[in-house]
């Protein structure tokens, strides 16, 4: 049995977890960590971490990076591990995370889909056989029109996967509007759609003579990003100290 506080419990994503949690006899909540403490939870809600007094073995955050120092400290006094299922962190929060996993197991990933996390070693496979026979590399997420950042954390995870498969050799071209010019070998296209309630997709192109390859996942409902977040807790409970991704978790 894997323990899990939650922080971010009572948002979107934090129902979603404790819903899936509750059908897995593998897993519980002890304890949320939320500012909005409505009553309605199966389990104690504290409003910050010098409040809780829950045993656990994992804390899963699906919040926001503001006071993400309070729960490093928390989990590097009680010794448990984190899965970072936040994004936005500044370079200062990189620093204190990459600081905390010398004391404790941490796992970060930009997606917490299982799928998303194994197309990304699949475009680096591709990427290494591919780019050196002239395909042309694009790739084009679609997202909804509440989201506020272009390109996604994801596209631009997947074009760094294919990038490191590169030798970091390729160049990012986010808009072509400008460009009078044909397309230079050694680029990455990288478009976003915004529109309507599109929870997620990813397309990874390569576009080489007369034949095309694509390579696509589509997020139907969120609930992907929350059993993902799930499988990282039971994977990292009781794991040494350091810093984890969900490739170690595919693995």
């Amino acid at each position: 049995m894997t323990n899990i506080i939650l922080r971010g419990c009572n948002g979107k994503m934090g129902r979603v977890v404790t819903q899936l949690v509750n059908e897995d006899e593998n897993v519980a909540i002890v304890a949320g960590i939320d500012l909005s403490t409505d009553g309605q939870n199966t389990y104690p809600v504290f409003q910050s971490f010098s409040q809780c007094n829950i045993k656990a073995d994992v804390i899963i955050d699906f919040s926001s990076p503001v006071n993400v120092r309070d729960m490093l400290d928390f989990a590097i006094d009680r010794g448990i591990g984190i899965v970072l299922c936040t994004t936005g962190f500044t370079k200062k929060d990189l620093e204190l995370i990459e600081e905390a996993s010398r004391l404790i197991s941490i796992l970060r990933s930009a997606n917490m889909s299982m799928g998303i996390n194994l197309i990304t070693k699949l475009v680096k496979e591709a990427a290494r056989v591919l780019a050196v026979s002239g395909f042309d590399i694009e790739i084009v997420e679609k997202h909804h029109n509440k989201k506020v950042d272009a390109p996604s954390g994801t596209a631009l995870a997947l074009a760094d996967a294919i990038n490191d498969a590169l030798n970091n050799s390729y160049e990012y071209v986010y808009d072509r509007t400008d460009i009078r010019a044909p397309r230079q070998k050694k680029e990455i296209g990288i478009s976003a759609v915004r529109g309507g309630t599109i929870v997620g997709e990813h397309e990874i192109i390569f576009a080489g003579s007369d034949e095309v390859i694509e390579i696509k996942h589509t997020a139907y409902s969120k609930a992907i990003f929350a059993k993902g977040a799930i499988q990282a807790a039971k994977f990292l409970h009781g794991k040494p100290a350091g810093m984890y991704t969900m490739n170690d978790v595919i693995g």
